[in-house]
């Protein structure tokens, strides 16, 4: 817990503060912290060993990137049921079968956001139905060329490589 905390800006996902701190090695120090309510980030693979990759315009990231179907936790739901309402809502896709592919934390010096990830199978095919700040398109890639762009850098998105990379021990029953 910190000594002290100071809110300094407060929207309407994160919230920035400083908070002074004891650190273990004795040292006490003030840390800009962002919180973030954290997310969830599905890795969809279909019958034919494909995985769903979202072409998506992200302006903080300065434009085009791909990553798998992802958003942040709503209103503290479980991450697994924000996995699922963000796969049915980017992709157009439900699945029957859920695996967790455990979680990652995207900045520790500075963030708290944690997303947790899951690969997801038997498949069923519906409308997309995104958010309106989504601009997205839905692609199918074979699972070998997603890891392969996940290992090359072709793909940057932290969530998506290490779930991409997480896939394979998934699949042999390694986690």
């Amino acid at each position: 817990m910190p000594i002290d905390q100071q809110s300094i800006y407060r929207g309407h996902i994160i919230e920035v503060t400083v908070d002074t701190v004891d650190l273990p090695n004795g040292e006490r120090a003030e840390l800009e912290i962002v919180h973030h309510p954290g997310g969830a980030a599905v890795a969809a693979l279909d019958e034919q060993q494909r995985v769903c990759l979202l072409r998506q315009y992200r302006y903080a990231a300065g434009g085009w990137i791909w990553e798998l179907p992802a958003g942040k936790i709503d209103n503290r739901e479980a991450p697994l049921h924000t996995a699922q309402r963000e796969l049915a809502e980017e992709a157009g896709v439900e699945a029957t079968e859920w695996s967790a592919l455990g979680s990652m934390v995207s900045s520790p010096g500075v963030f708290t956001e944690i997303v947790h990830l899951y690969l997801a199978r038997g498949l069923r095919h519906g409308a997309v139905n995104p958010e309106h700040h989504e601009v997205i398109e839905v692609h199918w890639k074979p699972l070998a060329e997603a890891v392969q762009w996940a290992l090359d850098g072709t793909l940057t998105d932290a969530k998506s490589v290490i779930a991409l990379l997480r896939i394979p021990a998934a699949l042999n029953g390694l986690i």
